[in-house]
C-alpha cells in the first residue's frame, strides 16, 4: 500500500465519522424547544359566577268545601312577575262529562276546550259573580276551541245540549295557583322567595293571609 492511498483512506474515514456525528452535535448545541403550556381555563374571581335562582316549594293544608271537593290555592306576589306558560291547560268532554271538573287557568294565557266524545257538545261559559256570558260555542266530535280569559275569578261551564254536564274554571292573575286534593293537601313548586298574599277558596269560604316564602320549603296550614 502506498502512503498516499493510506492518507486518502484515513481522511475519508474521518469525514464519514464527522457526517455521522453531525446530527448529534447539532441537537446537543441547539436550544431546547419550549413545550406549550397546557390550556387551563381562567379561574373566576371569588363570587363572580352568577348563582342559579333559588326557587322554593310551598305546601300545606287547607279546608275543603265538603267531602270529595278540592280547594283553590293562590299565591299572589306583592311585585309583578312574568312566568311563561309552557302548555295551555285543557278542559275536555268525555262520556258526557267535563274533565277536569275544576280547572285553574291563568288570565292572559290560552285555554283549550276539546270534545273527545262521540257526540256534538257546546261549551257555555259565564262569570260566576255577574252571570254575564263569556262565550258559547259548539264543538263537534274531535274538535277544539281556544279561549283566553282576561278577567280573574270563577266561571261556570255547561253544555246546553246535555244540561247535566257542568264544571268550574278559576282564572288567576298569578302563575302560582293550584288545586288541593280532596283531603285539603296542596303543593306549589318553583316559587321565588319573597312576600305573597295566600288566598284559599274552599267552597263558599275565602281565606287570605300574608306569607313569606323561603328559598327552600314553606309549610302553610289554613285548617282550623
Amino acid at each position: 500500500m502506498l502512503w498516499t492511498d493510506y492518507n486518502v483512506r484515513t481522511r475519508m474515514n474521518w469525514s464519514l465519522r464527522a457526517l455521522v456525528a453531525l446530527p448529534f452535535l447539532v441537537a446537543a448545541c441547539s436550544p431546547p424547544k419550549e413545550t406549550p403550556a397546557e390550556s387551563v381555563p381562567p379561574k373566576s374571581p371569588a363570587g363572580a359566577a352568577p348563582a342559579a335562582a333559588t326557587q322554593g316549594v310551598v305546601a300545606g293544608r287547607v279546608p275543603t268545601g265538603g267531602p270529595g271537593q278540592s280547594s283553590v290555592v293562590v299565591l299572589q306576589p306583592k311585585a309583578p312577575v312574568e312566568v311563561a306558560q309552557v302548555l295551555p291547560p285543557v278542559m275536555d268532554q268525555v262520556a258526557l262529562t267535563f274533565i277536569p271538573g275544576v280547572l285553574v287557568v291563568r288570565t292572559g294565557h290560552p285555554v283549550d276546550f276539546r270534545n273527545s266524545d262521540d257526540t256534538l257538545h257546546n261549551v257555555r261559559v259565564n262569570e260566576d259573580s255577574t252571570k254575564a256570558g263569556t262565550f258559547n260555542v259548539a264543538i263537534p266530535m274531535g274538535g277544539d276551541y281556544r279561549f283566553t280569559f282576561e278577567k280573574e275569578g270563577f266561571y261556570n261551564v255547561g253544555c246546553d245540549i246535555h244540561p247535566a254536564m257542568s264544571a268550574t274554571i278559576y282564572a288567576s292573575t298569578s302563575p302560582y295557583a293550584t288545586l288541593s286534593n280532596t283531603a285539603g293537601q296542596f303543593e306549589i313548586r318553583d316559587v321565588p322567595p319573597g312576600a305573597y298574599n295566600a288566598v284559599v277558596f274552599a267552597g263558599t269560604q275565602r281565606i287570605e293571609r300574608p306569607v313569606e316564602v323561603s328559598p327552600a320549603r314553606t309549610e302553610l296550614d289554613f285548617t282550623p
